[in-house]
């Protein structure tokens, strides 16, 4: 667990996912912001009561958005626990299976890793009905954190919400962009710090993207936690997130750059025809290739055994002949 500013607490599941464990204003009583990928709960509820006391649980789980990464151990531990979930109220399609996000867009400019790991990723969507309920449209406050306010900053997800304290200027800005390069793996996964856009591939409307980091910056917060990446203090992550602002990389192509999916209150109402994606032919014929040279190199294995064997062993016809010609010397 690392802290991210006064009562705010970092805790990475899996080496490259973040949620956060944020105390109220009472003693003793904290929230829980964002649940991390499905089976994370054991690791979560360990965490919880060895930071806080044994059996300690949250007075609710805020989800920023309902993407795998974020959501997907929340209704196992709003059970656990006995506490609600809230989540912006367009979120909540993919929250209750009414609908799937859409589709991760693998030839985005610039996808980097992720892009090509983005091929596999199964379609995103929850059934928490049982748990999950809208944030309060007539306030923009945090339950149970009257010290925080959320930011509606769609662009990655419809709802996605990121929190702000502003009396020591906190921010948890979810995926609205992330604190190390997320087009890099390894980067990612040794917790580099830089400010970056965060899961191209995902992003559905990048202009919707790059007006929520806009926003964001101009809280100037100075003390950054996100979904992915360490932690960020300082000049570091004010300057950093301003740059990201000012020069924010728009990319040139990708099947959702010049003409964005469109998402209301029922899930997805629009989605651009995908682009062709050369990447499963080249796989293919990439594995074919390899699947060749596997297959000549056995062969050539096999033959030089045989070869081997040969030259160790006579055939029946040389030893007849032997025989024979010792026969005939007698």
């Amino acid at each position: 667990m690392k802290q991210v500013a006064a009562g705010v607490y970092q805790l990475t599941i899996q080496r490259f996912v973040n949620l956060y464990f944020v105390e109220t204003d009472t003693l003793g009583e904290w929230v829980l912001v964002d649940t991390g990928l499905p089976g994370s709960e054991k690791s979560i509820i360990a965490a919880a009561d060895a930071h806080f006391h044994f059996g300690s649980r949250p007075q609710a789980i805020i989800l920023t958005h309902g993407h795998m990464d974020h959501s997907g151990s929340a209704l196992a531990l709003a059970e656990h626990w006995q506490v609600p979930v809230f989540a912006h109220p367009l979120e909540l399609p993919f929250l209750t299976a009414r609908a799937v996000y859409p589709p991760a867009d693998p030839t985005v400019e610039n996808g980097g890793s992720l892009a090509f790991v983005a091929r596999f990723f199964p379609p995103q969507s929850f059934q928490l009905s049982s748990v999950v309920q809208a944030l309060p449209a007539d306030s923009d406050t945090v339950p149970f954190l009257p010290d925080w306010r959320w930011y509606h900053v769609p662009g990655h997800a419809p709802g996605q919400v990121a929190l702000f304290r502003e009396k020591d200027a906190t921010l948890l800005g979810a995926d609205a962009f992330a604190t190390t390069n997320h087009e890099s793996v390894p980067s990612v996964l040794l917790q580099r710090p830089q400010i970056s856009v965060a899961g191209a591939p995902f992003n559905y409307n990048w202009q919707q993207v790059r007006e929520s980091v806009q926003k964001l910056a101009g809280l100037r917060p100075v003390a950054i936690g996100c979904g992915h990446g360490p932690a960020i203090q300082g000049a570091e992550a004010t300057d950093g997130l301003q740059k990201l602002a000012n020069f924010f990389p728009m990319p040139t192509y990708g099947r959702y750059v010049n003409d964005p999916a469109r998402l209301d209150v029922n899930g997805v109402a629009y989605l651009p025809i995908a682009p062709d994606d050369p990447m499963p032919q080249r796989l293919t014929l990439a594995l074919t290739g390899v699947g060749l040279l596997a297959g000549a190199a056995l062969l050539l294995v096999l033959q030089r055994q045989r070869r081997r064997k040969q030259q160790t062993f006579p055939t029946t016809d040389y030893v007849s002949s032997r025989r024979f010609a010792v026969g005939s010397s007698r």
